[in-house]
């Protein structure tokens, strides 16, 4: 949120009064409704990086379009991409057990809106969540209608749990996470936190330890619920083998290839920095770059150009021949395709202390799985992958090019490392239909 409660604790630290429950939620309010102007200027700048900022500024304080008034909604709010792809197996189970029912998936950055229609295409319906302001989450609901709510991840935001409390409409959170870091943030707002948690029906925390922080911040023990990560329910097309086997015949069937995925700001010269070591020992290496963010697409792409290496951007949809040192994916939704097309697969966001970004999706496909030491934001998932070798950590540039010559050089350890992230990934699913269960139980005994 562009408000958000560290804002708050710093105003209370520069004016230490004591502020009751009511109090705080006043001024969190009016911090949000008064930042309004930064919020519309702050769209206008990201729009010069990212034009679909630019557009569909309405939804964003709640005029969102009116759905079909003659079917019930359900509604999902997934912030960006990740949350698109974990909400996936549980919008089909929902709309299977609700087939009357018609699908509301929102979104907040215009890459998660994106992938809604690739990945769902007009089988839901789509707008921006409007920011937590009364008065454009009361026009959300208004238009919206819906019969109950998901909110995946971490999306707490007090004015639209208490509205939505209010007007009696069921609010679950899903896949939700709390680190000992964030629970001890929001303890500084005891009552506030506590009054907003109690606003959710459910909290399908992922796993124990999140359980116990959430009940520990004031959350109803009853309503809290270890189930699973839903990012393990990953289902990726059959296709993408097939196809990735074809761009493999292209570039050179035994042509080393290593994937820097999901990269942000100072990782991209790190890893650049690491092919030329490992050219040292296979010099027909093709380094494979996807940014995290498409607004750095150009800055990437020249970046590899400065640094001397051979660039092919992926949008320019030329072949890549043996001479291409980077290919730079600069397309959106081919991630997992180019996953597939590697031999080696880093999951950036970790050598940079960003937080890191799921392993998953390459480990589901059988490849071998580097990381940073920063790889916070998927703690538990990491860390389980890294406890079963599924998954190697690399501290350094110097420690990525050692660690994928020592891959390059062994496709026996590729394959074992491959092997044992799928069995982790098959072993850790049954998520989705955990939460689908939770939410009907509560509805049919709270209807």
């Amino acid at each position: 949120m562009f408000v958000s409660y560290d804002i708050i604790g710093l105003l209370l630290v520069q004016h230490p009064l004591p502020i009751d429950e009511f109090n705080l939620k006043l001024l969190y309010t009016t911090l949000f409704t008064l930042s309004i102007p930064l919020l519309i200027l702050r769209l206008f700048w990201r729009g010069f990086r990212a034009p679909a900022y630019w557009q569909r500024w309405p939804e964003r304080f709640g005029s969102s379009p009116k759905l079909d008034s003659s079917k019930p909604v359900i509604w999902i709010h997934a912030v960006s991409v990740g949350e698109v792809e974990a909400c996936r197996p549980v919008a089909i189970a929902l709309r299977q057990q609700y087939p009357n029912h018609q699908l509301l998936i929102t979104t907040m950055t215009p890459t998660g809106s994106s992938r809604v229609k690739t990945v769902f295409s007009d089988k839901v319906a789509h707008c921006y969540l409007p920011y937590d302001i009364p008065f454009a989450i009361k026009r959300f609901l208004n238009n919206t209608q819906p019969t109950f709510g998901i909110i995946m991840e971490t999306e707490i935001w007090p004015n639209l749990l208490s509205i939505s409390h209010q007007r009696n409409i069921p609010l679950f959170l899903a896949n939700a996470r709390m680190s000992e870091r964030s629970a001890k943030g929001y303890a500084r707002f005891a009552h506030f936190i506590k009054d907003t948690l109690q606003n959710l029906s459910v909290i399908a925390a992922q796993s124990a330890d999140d359980k116990r922080r959430f009940q520990s911040l004031g959350a109803d023990s009853k309503s809290v619920h270890a189930i699973g990560n839903l990012k393990y329910e990953i289902n990726l097309a059959a296709s993408l083998s097939e196809q990735a086997s074809s761009m493999r015949a292209i570039w050179g069937i035994n042509r080393p290839v290593l994937i820097a995925a999901s990269t942000h700001e100072g990782e991209e010269e790190m890893v650049l920095n690491a092919s030329r070591q490992i050219r040292s020992k296979h010099p027909e290496l093709l380094l494979i770059i996807v940014p995290r963010h498409p607004e750095r697409f150009d800055r990437v792409a020249a970046l590899a150009h400065k640094s001397g290496f051979t660039t092919l951007r992926r949008s320019e949809m030329k072949p890549c021949p043996s001479d291409i040192q980077v290919l730079l994916v600069d397309t959106m939704g081919e991630l997992p395709l180019f996953y597939a097309a590697s031999d080696v697969a880093f999951v950036g966001g970790s050598l940079v202390p960003h937080g890191g970004h799921n392993v998953l999706e390459p480990a589901a496909l059988g490849r071998a799985v580097l990381t940073g030491p920063h790889f916070f934001n998927f703690n538990e998932i990491t860390q389980q992958f890294l406890a079963a070798e599924a998954a190697l950590k690399v501290n350094d540039t110097r420690a990525l090019a050692d660690i994928t010559i020592d891959l390059l050089n062994s496709p026996q350890k590729r394959a074992d490392m491959g092997e044992e992230g799928l069995k982790l990934i098959s072993k850790s699913q049954g998520a989705s239909d955990r939460l689908v269960n939770l939410i009907k139980y509560h509805l049919s005994h709270n209807g």
